[in-house]
């Protein structure tokens, strides 16, 4: 049984952030102490005088009780682009040791620790030595739960997703489709990949705006609770 694990993506701008922040509220509401963790964020915005960044920004607006800042990130870059880029733009290299360390501190301080990759799993953190999101994940010995669109292609990324996952040892523990119209198409693709992989989902629609995500109801207790014994 896990109570951590990470969102992984099959691409980047899947909806990462928005599951991960629907998982937080989720296990809010149940009266559990939980983390969202974006160990690597990239893409500073300025705003009206305002920094931030996007992803631990996007979690303190929807959170239901209030979350220590130091807890949400390890690295922060200010180029919107892949880690090894902005790291490397700001002449920074990132540790996982690090990451890890700070991973370990954060399960030991909350129930539930849902850690949120960047765009997909070959996405690099450290290209001097082939070092990518897929390896922080192994090393950290979580499960993931797989972000999938429902559009036209879906079906070849999160299949080859879950193999590289497979294939690494890494434990699936569901996956969350994001952004569904309601449409024939994404209805079959949603199908068939449940056919083929057999795996605990999850269907997110989309949003007509991000405020409805205080109002999202969805029938995802019996989903968490197979994810949660994986």
């Amino acid at each position: 049984m896990t109570n951590h694990f990470w969102i992984t993506g099959t691409d980047t701008d899947v909806g990462k952030t928005l599951v991960t922040t629907y998982f937080m509220r989720y296990f809010q509401s149940k009266g559990e102490k939980v983390i969202p963790y974006k160990p690597i964020q990239t893409g500073l915005i300025v705003k009206d005088s305002k920094q931030y960044y996007g992803d631990t920004e996007f979690y303190q607006k929807f959170t239901e009780t209030p979350l220590a800042a130091e807890d949400l990130n390890s690295y922060s870059f200010v180029e919107p682009a892949s880690p090894h880029y902005s790291a490397r733009l700001e002449g920074a290299q990132i540790n996982e040791e690090v990451i890890l360390d700070h991973l370990e501190k954060l399960k030991s301080k909350y129930n539930r620790v849902i850690c949120e990759g960047a765009g997909g799993l070959y996405v690099p953190i450290d290209e001097r030595r082939n070092y990518h999101f897929l390896n922080l994940i192994k090393e950290s010995r979580l499960p993931s739960v797989v972000v999938a669109r429902t559009t036209l292609g879906t079906i070849n990324h999160t299949l080859l997703t879950l193999e590289v996952l497979k294939m690494n040892d890494i434990p699936v523990a569901g996956i969350v489709f994001n952004g569904f119209e309601g449409t024939e198409l994404e209805q079959d693709n949603i199908q068939t990949i449940k056919q083929i992989t057999q795996l605990p989902t999850l269907v997110i629609p989309k949003l007509k705006s991000l405020a409805e995500l205080k109002t999202l109801e969805l029938e995802d207790d019996l989903f968490f609770e197979r994810v949660m014994h994986v």
